[in-house]
């Protein structure tokens, strides 16, 4: 290895690293992003409805019910 050797970074790597750069608060707002729409506890109640009021799908779906 030489004396001066300099380690690979490629320039996805140099742009993330200018955008914090330039905005420190990047971080935290992706964390607040996220917390908005996918960091929710699920609503175990909600769940149980959902799965009692479901109906039966009949086998062939495009067959009308014959009597």
């Amino acid at each position: 290895m030489p004396l001066f050797w300099k380690p690979y970074k490629s320039d996805v790597s140099s742009f993330i690293d200018e955008l914090k750069a330039k905005r420190p608060s990047l971080e935290q707002e992706q964390r607040d992003g996220r917390a908005l729409l996918w960091d929710k506890q699920p609503d175990r109640q909600a769940q149980a409805e959902f799965r009692a009021a479901r109906v039966a799908q009949q086998p062939y779906v495009y067959q009308t019910k014959e009597h």
